[in-house]
């Protein structure tokens, strides 16, 4: 089953997992920690769920870590292959190609 959330969900989900196990801690526990219900840590622990920037940020401070480490090198070839995003850059190189569009 392909999953909705992509690649970086994946890979993010991932990390928090090996911090996580590294602590030693159960999702329980670092849910709990966290503020929020377990079910939703274990959606984003194994990359089913987005996670808004706060819970991130909840996240990561149990973890004893920041949102960047756990987004290191995450980018743009990771989003969902559904999902087409274009650039500001190419925007504007495709409206200067283009007078008269905006």
């Amino acid at each position: 089953m392909k999953n909705p959330a992509g690649t970086a969900a994946l890979l993010l989900g991932d990390r928090i997992r090996q911090a996580r196990v590294r602590l030693g801690l159960s999702q329980e526990a670092i849910a709990s920690l966290a503020a929020m219900h377990v079910t939703n840590f274990g959606k984003i622990e194994r990359g089913g769920a987005n996670p808004s920037l706060l819970t991130m940020m909840r996240i990561a401070a149990v973890l004893g870590t920041d949102v960047s480490t756990l987004t290191q090198d995450i980018s743009a070839e990771h989003l969902p292959s559904d999902v087409r995003v274009l650039s500001a850059q190419d925007y504007l190189i495709a409206r200067e190609g283009n007078p008269g569009s905006s």
